[in-house]
């Protein structure tokens, strides 16, 4: 082999390894990300897998607040609200519904007065001709007195006697010096030494408040 040979066939050999370097750097390094590829997907994988089971946080930590702040000013908004149309409605000028105190002292005058007109003995009529001129006043003053007129003489008579107890008894309404009531009675009358009877009685009674005492107007049987 001459040198031009030997220095041809050297420059073959150097560019034939230096094609198969060539050709072997892509496959190798395709290689290379091939198998490297599937590692760095598994590390994905298992950092995605981390941040799955970490503890849960609330994506937003101010929304219980605000919700709790929108709650609270609804349910203000509506009391107020209910206050407001409680002020401003017609029930608010009744008292009954709102002043325990004034009520209580009006059913309690009441009671006492229906009790004392409408019960009385045989010898005690007078008596209780001179309660009903201070517990009663205007209209059921003037019924009352006809009224009684009209069995004075029977109870003497037939020696009755008669005594009332309030069972029950509601102010409806309560308005500056007047108030109306619903009044049930129960009624126990005697004639004589026969035996007693017991009816009972439903009043609507009107009274008005008169020299700090509430004095009946008006009755009327229900």
């Amino acid at each position: 082999m001459t040198r031009g040979e030997g220095g041809g066939a050297a420059g073959r050999v150097l560019t034939d390894d230096a094609r198969a370097d060539g050709d072997e750097a892509p496959a190798a390094a395709e290689e290379q990300a091939t198998t490297t590829r599937p590692e760095g997907d598994e590390r994905r994988r298992r950092w995605r897998g981390r941040r799955a089971t970490r503890p849960g946080r609330p994506r937003w930590p101010f929304l219980g607040v605000v919700i709790g702040s929108v709650l609270l000013a609804l349910t203000g908004g509506v009391l107020l609200y209910q206050a407001h149309e409680l002020r401003t409605a017609p029930a608010a000028d009744n008292r009954a519904l709102t002043d325990v105190e004034a009520t209580t002292r009006v059913d309690g005058d009441v009671s006492s007065a229906l009790a004392k007109v409408f019960s009385y003995t045989p010898g005690g009529t007078d008596a209780t001709e001179r309660s009903a001129r201070t517990v009663l006043s205007g209209r059921a003053a003037r019924q009352y007195t006809q009224l009684f007129a009209q069995v004075r003489e029977n109870v003497r008579s037939q020696r009755v006697t008669l005594t009332t107890q309030t069972v029950r008894v509601g102010t409806v309404s309560l308005r500056g010096d007047t108030a109306h009531l619903l009044v049930f009675l129960d009624q126990t009358a005697r004639r004589g030494s026969k035996k007693p009877t017991t009816s009972a009685a439903q009043l609507s009674v009107t009274a008005r408040l008169h020299d700090d005492v509430w004095q009946i107007v008006d009755i009327k049987a229900r």
